[in-house]
């Protein structure tokens, strides 16, 4: 019994050591902010552009969209890239 009791003291200590310990503060960084931004207005959205891949066009239109919110209420902001084969001019 003076064991369980012993026990039972140190597991309610360390559940209260932890719970008091500090937070760790979030990290929101991309290793690409060309793909994905954190907070701040809507990125700068580009016109299409069209590539010469030699017997055909392609052209990249990218366009930046909302994704969520981060925990602290920041816009996660992700990009989406469309490509399309079009007749060389």
């Amino acid at each position: 019994m003076k064991k369980a009791c012993v026990l039972a003291a140190c597991a309610a200590a360390l559940i209260l050591a932890g719970c008091g310990a500090a937070t760790i503060a979030p990290n929101y960084q991309s290793t690409n902010p060309d793909l994905m931004r954190i907070g701040g207005d809507t990125p700068g959205q580009k016109e299409p552009e069209i590539i010469n891949m030699g017997s055909y066009c392609l052209q990249v239109n990218d366009k930046w969209k909302t994704d969520g919110k981060t925990p602290d209420s920041q816009t996660i902001w992700t990009k989406d890239t469309f490509r399309k084969v079009i007749p060389c001019r």
